[in-house]
C-alpha cells in the first residue's frame, strides 16, 4: 500500500517537457529491455499466468496514442523504479533482478488497480433515462452544467438518436419506440431518415453508451472527484496527452463521448470486447470488431462511416475518444487483465458468500471507496 501510495504521486505532469529524441529512443530501449526479460522468464516458467503484469506495462506503452504521451509514461516507469531517465540506465539483471522485477510489479499492480479495474468495472452504470420532452440541440450543446445528471443524460440519449438516426450505430438496428411512432402515424408508409420503410424490419429499444464511461468524473457527495478519479484521469494522459480535458465535469456528458447502441451491444462496448479501428483517410469511418467468439454479435465485423447531423449542430463521436477505448480493449485483451477483471468483478458479484475470494477482497473495497460503482447518481 506504500508503494501504491508513492507511485501515485508521479503522475502530476501538468506541464511536462518532451524528451529529445535520443533521451526518448535510449528510455523506450532500456523500457523493453527490462519488461521483455521479465516476461521471457514468465514464459520459461513453464507456467505462464493468464494474465501478466509484464505484458500490461508493455501493451501501455505499445497503445500510448503519441509520443508525448509516452514521454509521459516513460517517466512515470522509471520514477517509479528510481532511475534518472536523463542520465540513461542499463539493467544488470544478475545484480538487480529482484528490485526490478518488483519495480514492475508495483507499477503494473497500480496501473491495474488505478485505470484498467476501476474502467472496467464501472462501464456497467450508464444510467438509462427515460427520454425527457427536452429541446435537443439547446439542452446537449447549451450550459450544461447546470442541467441536472439524469436530466443531462437523458438529453444525450435523445441527441444521439438524433445524430445517429435512431439506430444502433454497429448492427443498425431501428430503436422500437421511434419504430412504434412512426408506424402509428404513417402505417405501411412508415420510413426511417433515410427514406427506406420501417415495415418488416426487427425493432429494439436503444441505449446511449458512454465511449469512456460516466462515473469516471462523477463527483462525491461533497462535489469533488476521489484520489481514485484524479489517478485514473491522469493515467488516462498516457494514451493521449491532455484528452482528460474532453471529459472534465459534465463534459463527459456531451455527444461527442456517447454513440447509440442496442442493451446487449452496449454491455460488450462497456466491457472493451467492442472497438472501432478508424479507417485511414474517411473521415469518422470505423471498421468495427470485437474480441467476443465469432458470431457472439453476428454484425460484426463491419465497417460503418458514422452520420453526421447538418452543420455538424450535434457532435459526433470523437476519434481521440473511440481510439483510447480501442487502446484499452487491446490493452485488457493481450494482457489477459480483462479475464482477471471480470474475476475480480464476480468476486464483488458474490461478496458475502462463500465464493467470495479474499485476494481481491482490498479491490472490490478500493472500487466502492473511489466511487465507481454502487453509488447513486448525484442530482
Amino acid at each position: 500500500m506504500a508503494q501504491q501510495a508513492s507511485l501515485e504521486g508521479l503522475l502530476d505532469f501538468s506541464a511536462p517537457e518532451a524528451l529529445a529524441a535520443s533521451q526518448r529512443a535510449q528510455a523506450a530501449r532500456t523500457f523493453h529491455m527490462i519488461v521483455d526479460y521479465f516476461r521471457q522468464e514468465e514464459v520459461a516458467a513453464g507456467s505462464s499466468p493468464k494474465y501478466s503484469r509484464f505484458l500490461l506495462v508493455r501493451y501501455t506503452y505499445n497503445f500510448s496514442l503519441s509520443e508525448p504521451s509516452q514521454d509521459i509514461f516513460l517517466r512515470a516507469f522509471f520514477e517509479s523504479m528510481n532511475f534518472n531517465i536523463a542520465v540513461g540506465y542499463d539493467p544488470d539483471f544478475t545484480k538487480d533482478a529482484d528490485s526490478l522485477r518488483q519495480g514492475v510489479v508495483a507499477f503494473a499492480d497500480f496501473l491495474f488497480d488505478n485505470f484498467f479495474l476501476p474502467l472496467r468495472a464501472s462501464s456497467k452504470h450508464t444510467p438509462q433515462p427515460s427520454p425527457a420532452h427536452l429541446s435537443v440541440i439547446q439542452r446537449v450543446q447549451g450550459p450544461h452544467e447546470n442541467i441536472p445528471t439524469l436530466e443531462r443524460i437523458s438529453s444525450l440519449r435523445r441527441a444521439c438518436l438524433v445524430r445517429d438516426r435512431s439506430r444502433c450505430v454497429i448492427s443498425s438496428t431501428f430503436d422500437a419506440t421511434e419504430a412504434v411512432a412512426r408506424l402509428r402515424e404513417d402505417g405501411d408508409n412508415a420510413k426511417d431518415d433515410n427514406g427506406n420503410h420501417l415495415m418488416g424490419e426487427l425493432f429494439e429499444s436503444l441505449e446511449v453508451a458512454h465511449i469512456l464511461p460516466h462515473s469516471l468524473t462523477q463527483a462525491n457527495d461533497c462535489g469533488e472527484l476521489s484520489d481514485s478519479k484524479k489517478a485514473a484521469l491522469k493515467i488516462l494522459n498516457m494514451f493521449d496527452i491532455n484528452v482528460s480535458h474532453l471529459i472534465d465535469g459534465v463534459n463527459i456528458d456531451r455527444a461527442y463521448n456517447a454513440i447509440t447502441l442496442t442493451h446487449t451491444i452496449r454491455r460488450y462496448f462497456g466491457d472493451f470486447l467492442v472497438f472501432f479501428t478508424s479507417v485511414s483517410g474517411q473521415e469518422h469511418t470505423y471498421t468495427i470488431e470485437s474480441f467476443l467468439p465469432k458470431g457472439v454479435v453476428p454484425a460484426l465485423p463491419v465497417t460503418r462511416a458514422l452520420y453526421l447531423t447538418e452543420g455538424r449542430s450535434i457532435d459526433p463521436p470523437s476519434p481521440r475518444l473511440l481510439a483510447i477505448h480501442r487502446a484499452i480493449s487491446h490493452i485488457l485483451h493481450l494482457s489477459g487483465a480483462g479475464a482477471a477483471i471480470d474475476k475480480i468483478l464476480k468476486d464483488m458479484d458474490d461478496i458475502g458468500t462463500s465464493a467470495a475470494g479474499t485476494t481481491a477482497l482490498g479491490q472490490i473495497v478500493a472500487l466502492k471507496l473511489g466511487g465507481w460503482c454502487g453509488n447513486p447518481i448525484r442530482q
